[in-house]
């Protein structure tokens, strides 16, 4: 009875039927991956600008039905707005501005700037200054989807492509999540509620590193709160503004990191749901299409296949395939060594950490009789149980993943949604365990404002945890170079040639050099660039003191290089800055293709011949 009302009630249910299987055929059967890849690069950004666009009137359509009126907001306490601009300032100025984990968030920003020059996705890895014009030579498409480079391209549209936008929007951003992370809060139990989930996320100094960076985290964790809460206004009031925008609040949630497409699935959950409540499809035109606008997704997810090297493997000897059940005992210990690390070398917030884990199968049990109980249970906790779901496969994905492991420098960022599931968990617990009695809720403010003085701030304050990153600080003395050079009349040869031209600075990978010696001949000779700097990385030997280039970064002997200047930031590495004195006549000479015996080590074996090293220069102190 009910299904024939289904099909009976609008005509475009089956016209989202034909969208959908449109939308498969388009997106893995009729497109080779070139095709698809190709596809991407002409059409992300203005696939990109059309789900934006539909996303801000859907926005807007909702906030005229829910604006409360001038005299309610001048009515309302001014304390949450006062606790969320404390907690945004307080994440931001423990922290520098700057790149924090590469080559994700140079990346980004360089595929903003093609946006922004030439409306294609792409992250240019050659640039070059042509008479004052600077000029985007070559470049590929990035695996990173192309949310997030969008509204920055979006930036440099308005005001004028500057590297610092990516900064701009983050910490613009960093506000959002809290005020939204507060509302959530609110909704859930309270006011107290909002204020004790601000302290908390407030308290996480991973986040303050990733709000003055460059990457997608922060703007992830916003779309997850914001669909959230659009999900719970769809679940209260079942109607077509409220379907468009939780509908597109989710596909664009998918687009802004790979992993996010999960929560796709609580997403679709709740749509069917309401519409098993009201035994009717509730239905409009955007949703009708919605499965089209995800084709980005899926025809940007063909890099994979294209481009193995994609998956990094290469990155951590030793392993074979993404994703392997047997990975995660070993992701599980990593996992509990960053939350529960006491030393201050991992970025996490101890009380959130314990009180989180204390809460999480509270929650996990509550979710179970809350989706067994969908009829009772109420909206907000509806739409919050159905979300842990997607919070459920969002940390199994992680624990199943090749390099799950959060306290590896690079992949701590992947934890903050599981971070923020713990913010909830401990919101929901609370709620259950205060019922009528307000004494736990200042237990757990006190708790998280002790924790924010006692545990937080000292280790924003060291950035051990930052610390041991060393590439972000050998992208910061790249920077540090271009200020003690600010003319920028120069070209670089670097494998991070993307470093160089997001700051406006011609630049070029040593392959193409190699390949193309003809070329630099030809600048070399002519003047074009008033010089030709070289950045290159070797490893030492701590017994003799030898400097072994790392094949990469070999230029060969046809180049002449005299040194410039040069810093150790890690063992065993060795940064230099060289400047090209002179290139020799004639047929190019490959550089010697035996690469350092370090380059065979696995990510276990140097991180322990590290520690070896560090016992070793405690004891040598002069």
């Amino acid at each position: 009875m009910i299904l024939t009302r289904f099909f009976q009630a609008d005509r475009r249910l089956a016209l989202l039927a034909l969208t959908g299987i449109l939308a498969l055929v388009l997106g893995f059967f009729s497109l080779n991956p070139d095709q698809s890849l190709a596809a991407v690069i002409h059409g992300g950004y203005w696939a990109m600008l059309v789900l934006t666009v539909l996303f801000a009137w859907s926005l807007a359509k909702v906030g005229r039905s829910a604006f409360p009126g001038w005299e309610a907001i001048r009515a309302a306490p001014r304390w949450p707005a006062v606790l969320v601009l404390v907690g945004g300032v307080v994440l931001l100025v423990h922290e520098a501005y700057g790149f924090k984990i590469l080559m994700d968030e140079v990346m980004l920003l360089g595929t903003s700037m093609s946006m922004h020059f030439q409306k294609t996705a792409l992250v240019p890895m050659r640039a070059n200054d042509i008479q004052g014009a600077f000029q985007l030579v070559a470049g590929q498409l990035d695996k990173r989807p192309l949310f997030q480079p969008f509204l920055v391209s979006t930036l440099h549209d308005l005001t004028g492509y500057r590297p610092g936008n990516i900064f701009i929007l983050n910490t613009g951003l960093t506000f959002v999540l809290l005020s939204l992370a507060y509302r959530l809060g609110a909704r859930i139990a309270g006011r107290v509620a909002g204020a004790a989930a601000v302290v908390l996320l407030t308290g996480l100094p991973l986040l303050g590193q990733n709000a003055s960076g460059g990457g997608f985290e922060v703007l992830n964790l916003v779309m997850v709160l914001g669909t959230i809460l659009l999900g719970l206004r769809w679940v209260e009031r079942r109607d077509g503004d409220s379907l468009d925008a939780f509908c597109l609040s989710g596909v664009l949630l998918a687009q802004t990191r790979y992993e996010s497409v999960l929560f796709l699935l609580p997403v679709a959950l709740l749509i069917l749901w309401v519409w098993w409540q009201e035994q009717k499809p509730i239905l409009t035109w955007v949703f009708v299409f919605a499965p089209l606008f995800l084709l980005p997704y899926a025809l940007h997810n063909k890099v994979f296949s294209v481009r193995q090297s994609s998956w990094e493997l290469a990155s951590q000897p030793g392993y074979e395939k993404p994703f392997a059940l047997s990975y995660v005992p070993d992701n599980v210990v990593h996992g509990l060594n960053f939350f529960f690390n006491t030393t201050g070398e991992q970025s996490n917030s101890l009380v959130l950490s314990v009180l989180g884990f204390l809460a999480l199968p509270f929650f996990l049990l509550w979710m179970v009789k809350t989706l067994r109980a969908t009829r009772t249970a109420g909206p907000v906790n509806v739409t919050v149980a159905f979300f842990g779901l997607g919070f459920l496969a969002h940390t199994l994905l992680m624990m199943v993943y090749f390099w799950g492991r959060f306290d590896d420098p690079v992949i701590r960022r992947l934890s903050l949604p599981l971070n923020l599931w713990l913010v909830l968990a401990i919101i929901v617990a609370m709620t259950e365990l205060a019922r009528a009695r307000p004494g736990p809720w200042r237990l757990l403010l006190l708790a998280g404002l002790a924790g924010l003085f006692a545990y937080s701030l000292p280790t924003m304050a060291r950035h051990d945890y930052s610390m041991v990153y060393y590439p972000a600080r050998e992208t910061q003395w790249r920077q540090d170079f271009i200020k003690a050079h600010p003319e920028r009349d120069y070209l670089f040869i670097d494998n991070s040639s993307i470093t160089w031209i997001t700051l406006l600075v011609s630049a070029t990978p040593v392959r193409q050099v190699l390949e193309h010696k003809d070329n630099m001949l030809f600048n070399f000779r002519n003047h074009t660039f008033t010089a030709m700097y070289v950045f290159q990385n070797f490893t030492v030997d701590d017994a003799t003191g030898q400097k072994t280039i790392n094949a990469s970064d070999d230029l060969g002997p046809d180049y002449q290089l005299e040194t410039i200047e040069e810093r150790r930031f890690a063992f065993p590495n060795l940064a230099r800055i060289s400047r090209v004195v002179s290139i020799r006549e004639g047929p190019m000479t490959p550089p010697r293709p035996a690469a350092p015996p370090i380059d065979k080590l696995s990510a276990d074996q140097l991180e322990q011949i590290r520690k070896d090293y560090f016992e070793k220069f405690i004891q040598h102190l002069p």
